[in-house]
């Protein structure tokens, strides 16, 4: 603690405010009662500030119980009706009466002392559990303590004995966590803090230790480190569970060992060492999870969302020519239809309007043709969003391996509304990327339609395209229609490169 911190604990500092008044310093009937029998304002006023003090602070002045602010002296000289407050100097001329009036107020008010073994037993046990669930440093520690004793008025000790008290209490909660958490690995597997004490070795031919590789989040957007992120998430869910921790002292050991080195860490006594590795290790698995899925999100924005809906625009813009000259076929055969309801009233003949639309736009087969290319490029009002969807699916095989290890590696949990989406993801999803659906497509009895939106039904039902070659197989390259050679099928975590001499292009 700061000498600031405890001037503070042991006298008043600075004048006090209008709330700290009325609520330590304003007299109840108890205190009118006592106050009432004593001889002189002097000493009526000197009791008051002693019953106030002991409020404010939680224990009497002995040196000098003057020492107050002045402004508590006029506010306990108007509760007293006390024209002039400097009346309470006369209270020490007799040293006596102070002690006297001290005791008093023990009595009246219940004020125990903090030598009493029921007191310091019942203190010690809420700080015990106060330490254990909430992880505090000592200094909120030690003000908790206080506001404890003041709540059971028990009268303070001086700072160092309960600063002694609360820094006893705090290491003996910090080594029944640590012994917890080591019971707690060697529970769950014998082997389990061996490995948690490799993760501080260095491997041969590396240059950082395993915690340092595990603490090092993917820093790039690709496949490669996609799979690197998933690797990682599943090395750290190997490490056994932790329960019968408070979450803030796993938080606690957690932050320690995240930001300590190695050396650092391997330099900790048992059990400590064990106790911050196993909190590291639960830290770890949050962290890892978190970075694979902000690398998921990544990668369908930039791989498959993002290329989709550029692939749907150029589509788009190279459709534009066609569909411009049709719909001005179209234009002019309207526009000629109308002009020939617009005219005299009567029955028009339709080899007349045909002659007419044939002036304006050309042959019947033009019209027919024009018609078609419109059908064909505009099919509903929601094209652009259903060209999209099917975009995306087209590009399907970019994440279908994240999503295979994301199914099965990810711990997820969901919300109440989110439980069937889970099912799905963990029960069905697995077995139906193993699937050829160029030979069984998707339909409807095969999936949770509940779940899929209107506008993506069109691209996945009855889909072939949504299929990849098994892992092992081979195919033909796709990096230009001239190149025949092979190359080897994608795996998770390898984009395939052709075989041949055009190797530095992307299959």
């Amino acid at each position: 603690m700061s000498d600031d911190q405890v001037a503070a604990c042991e006298r008043f500092v600075g004048d006090l405010t209008r709330s700290e008044l009325e609520g330590f310093f304003l007299l109840d009937s108890t205190a009118l009662d006592l106050i009432a029998d004593k001889r002189g304002p002097h000493n009526r006023l000197g009791a008051a500030l002693q019953i106030g003090t002991a409020r404010f602070l939680g224990h009497f002045l002995t040196e000098d119980p003057l020492e107050v602010p002045w402004s508590a002296v006029e506010y306990m000289a108007d509760q007293l009706a006390i024209e002039d407050p400097s009346v309470v100097k006369r209270y020490t001329e007799r040293q006596q009466t102070a002690y006297e009036h001290s005791w008093e107020i023990r009595r009246a008010y219940g004020y125990r002392d903090f030598a009493d073994a029921s007191v310091r037993e019942a203190l010690e046990e809420f700080m015990s559990a106060r330490a254990w669930i909430h992880a505090e440093g000592a200094v909120a520690l030690f003000e908790q303590a206080k506001a404890w004793l003041r709540r059971e008025r028990v009268l303070l000790p001086g700072v160092s004995v309960l600063a002694r008290l609360v820094s006893s209490v705090r290491e003996e909660s910090d080594q029944r966590a640590h012994r917890s958490l080591a019971e707690a690995a060697a529970g769950a597997d014998v082997e389990l803090p061996m490995r948690l004490l490799d993760l501080l070795e260095v491997p041969p031919g590396k240059r950082v230790s395993e915690l340092e590789r595990l603490r090092t989040p993917p820093r790039s957007d690709s496949g490669l480190a996609m799979s690197k992120a998933l690797t990682r998430v599943h090395e750290v869910l190997a490490l056994a569970q932790v329960q019968g921790v408070p979450v803030n002292r796993l938080a606690a050991l957690a932050r320690y060992g995240w930001a300590g080195k190695a050396p650092l860490l391997k330099g900790l006594a048992e059990p400590r060492k064990t106790a911050t590795l196993l909190a590291t290790a639960r830290r770890l698995e949050a962290a890892a999870v978190d970075d694979a899925l902000d690398l998921f999100d990544s990668l369908m924005a930039t791989r498959l969302i993002s290329p989709a809906r550029r692939a749907t625009d150029r589509a788009r813009l190279e459709a534009m020519p066609r569909l411009e000259k049709a719909s001005t076929t179209l234009m002019a055969v309207a526009r000629t239809v109308l002009e020939l309801l617009d005219g005299p009233a009567g029955p028009v003949d339709v080899g007349q309007v045909w002659a007419a639309v044939e002036r304006a736009a050309g042959p019947q087969a033009v019209v027919a043709e024009a018609v078609a290319t419109v059908t064909e490029l505009v099919p509903d009002p929601d094209s652009w969003e259903a060209g999209n969807r099917q975009a995306i699916a087209a590009r399907y095989r970019v994440v279908r391996p994240f999503v295979w290890l994301l199914a099965e590696e990810l711990p997820l949990g969901a919300a109440p509304a989110g439980t069937d989406l889970l099912i799905e993801i963990r029960g069905r999803i697995p077995g139906l990327l193993r699937r050829r659906v160029d030979q069984k497509p998707l339909t409807e009895a095969d999936l949770n339609m509940a779940l899929v939106p209107p506008m993506w039904r069109r691209a996945v039902l009855h889909n072939t395209a949504l299929t990849v070659p098994p892992i092992g197989t081979r195919t033909r390259c796709a990096c230009s229609p001239s190149c025949t050679r092979r190359c080897a099928a994608a795996t998770s975590s390898r984009t395939r490169r052709c075989a041949g001499p055009t190797r530095a292009r992307s299959c």
